[in-house]
């Protein structure tokens, strides 16, 4: 019988490990490690015990040396009410379970410490999942998964609230990129370690065919007055904080003390019940 609160297994985690293992350009993680220390100088509060969940150790561990290194398992090696700060680092979207990771995360944090999950979402690789669909029927005569399912952003801020936050905020940073060809791009996800690794993907070579028709395809639907082909990134990145008693805490509906128009400063003109 099938257990029916065990999600689906949408990675193979030993390819995604194969992946990463043999990664060498990090734009993307710098582009999220240089997002979460901005946010992080917004935030008055100095981190004492801070721990980063990753598939990418040594890029971590060399940006931020202080933190505690987490592998992105599904156990995660965190212990409860450890840490001030934990980041989740450009890998929950990878997660057969990113509730379960934030709720283990949660746990990890101390009363009020904060949340930084980062992932990819929205728009990412539209115009190469569009391309490869295309080809793929044309090819092959059906689809197969070849690029992850990616959250939108109002969906994502929904998770934090499940799995338990205060004060949840989720918010959208756009990178755009520009490449040679498809070909260029297909081959830095590989070395990205972002490459195909889930577990529904067909486990025979892709035709050549197939890939030099979704590269034609790319190039005829989305390239550039100069000849190159744009991609586009979105990097979701969901705050939170672990819940405390000394936290703001939302007004019930009716208790409200002033108006908006004095909040902004501004006359309140009432309707004139003659209009209606």
């Amino acid at each position: 019988m099938t257990d029916m609160t065990t999600p689906p297994r949408l990675t193979d985690r030993q390819t995604l490990g194969i992946h990463r293992a043999r990664a060498s350009e990090m734009f993307l993680q710098n582009a999220a490690a240089d997002d979460v220390e901005e946010r992080l100088l917004e935030v008055n509060r100095t981190f004492t015990a801070p721990a980063i969940v990753t598939g990418f150790p040594d890029f971590w561990a060399a940006r931020m040396p202080s933190a505690k290194i987490v592998e992105d398992s599904e156990i995660l090696n965190l212990d409860e009410n450890a840490h001030d700060l934990v980041i989740h680092a450009l890998s929950l979207h990878w997660a057969d379970d990113p509730i379960g990771q934030l709720v283990q995360c949660r746990r990890a944090l101390k009363s009020d410490g904060l949340l930084i999950a980062t992932l990819f979402a929205g728009q990412t690789l539209h115009e190469l999942r569009s391309a490869l669909a295309e080809a793929e029927a044309a090819t092959l005569g059906g689809l197969s998964p070849r690029i992850l399912p990616m959250g939108e952003i109002r969906d994502l801020g929904g998770l934090l609230q499940r799995a338990g936050f205060a004060l949840p905020v989720a918010d959208v940073m756009p990178v755009n990129a520009s490449y040679e060809t498809a070909f260029h791009l297909m081959r830095e996800l590989r070395a990205m370690g972002e490459s195909n690794a889930m577990t529904a993907r067909l486990k025979t070579a892709t035709p050549r065919s197939l890939i030099a028709h979704a590269a034609a395809t790319y190039q005829q639907a989305f390239g550039m007055e100069d000849g190159r082909v744009p991609a586009t990134f979105e990097i979701a990145a969901l705050t939170g904080w672990a819940p405390a008693e000394n936290q703001p805490q939302p007004l019930r509906p009716g208790s409200a003390t002033h108006s908006l128009a004095q909040a902004l400063g501004t006359n309140e003109t009432p309707l004139d019940p003659s209009n209606d």
